[in-house]
């Protein structure tokens, strides 16, 4: 029996409410900052707290303007971008299978779980001055760094994922003859895939995170480093455009695992 997808239309009122809520947010946020030539003693001055229509004006001239921290907005969105994604994909690449092949084969679980096991209580950030003493602070370090962050949650997640495979599916290929191998093939990886997915969301939180203490502690370019250099400079604009940008990136990345979850999973949830 085929199934068919149906779909249920959400009332005009429920798909407005986000953009609703985001226009209230960002309006009072708007009010309750005192411009410049303003002294309201009610309003929050912007020594403290900038308002957003000042952070999109400095976001546009920061896409032309290298000052006052030697490089443009897209630059330094272009270098957190790729010392985050070559971090978040490394560690999609060593501890998706790590824990999959921990979760199932003993073999592997005896020889790698004593050493995550040491690793894993450890915060990827108490790596950055390791990380500086063998990599300076270039990217090399800190996509270790991110990598690191990303690694724990993959591996974890993975090898609870297979943990969660149907004893029943597992015994019936037994029973049929299927080696262990094409067992994990053919049962276990498709019944960890929903915790796998998991991992994609909880590693990327972590890397990203990773990513903004890295260059806060130690860079020379990126949007952790706008920040820093906006504390320094006393410009809160220049912290909360910083701010923003991370967000925004974070949400993009978050909105496309999120997109090709559904795509892969769609099967699985049906």
């Amino acid at each position: 029996m085929a199934y068919e997808r149906t779909t249920v239309r959400k009332p005009l009122l429920l798909r407005l409410l986000p953009f609703i809520s985001l226009f209230l947010f960002l309006s009072i946020w708007e009010f309750i900052v005192a411009p410049p030539d303003v002294d309201d003693t009610w309003k929050i001055p912007t020594t403290l707290l900038t308002a957003p229509s000042d952070i999109i004006a400095l976001a546009f001239d920061k896409l032309t303007n290298i000052d006052p921290d030697g490089a443009t907005l897209i630059q330094h969105a272009w270098v957190s971008m790729q010392e985050a994604v070559l971090g978040y994909l490394l560690a999609l690449v060593v501890g998706l299978p790590l824990g999959l092949l921990m979760g199932w084969f003993s073999t592997v679980r005896g020889l790698a779980r004593p050493v995550f096991e040491i690793i894993r209580p450890i915060p990827s950030i108490a790596w950055i001055p390791l990380t500086i003493f063998w990599f300076g602070i270039g990217l090399t370090g800190k996509v270790f760094i991110i990598w690191l962050a990303g690694l724990v949650p993959c591996v974890i997640n993975a090898y609870v994922g297979v943990g969660m495979a149907n004893p029943t599916f597992i015994q019936m290929a037994r029973t049929y003859g299927a080696t262990n191998w094409q067992i994990f093939q053919t049962i276990c990886v498709p019944s960890a895939l929903p915790m796998v997915f998991g991992a994609l969301q909880i590693a990327l939180s972590a890397c990203w995170i990773t990513l903004v203490a890295a260059e806060l502690l130690a860079s020379d370019q990126g949007l952790g480093f706008l920040i820093t250099m906006g504390r320094s400079l006393g410009r809160t604009d220049i912290v909360l455009l910083g701010m923003c940008g991370v967000a925004a990136m974070g949400a993009i990345i978050g909105f496309v695992i999120d997109r090709v979850e559904a795509k892969l999973l769609a099967g699985i949830r049906r």
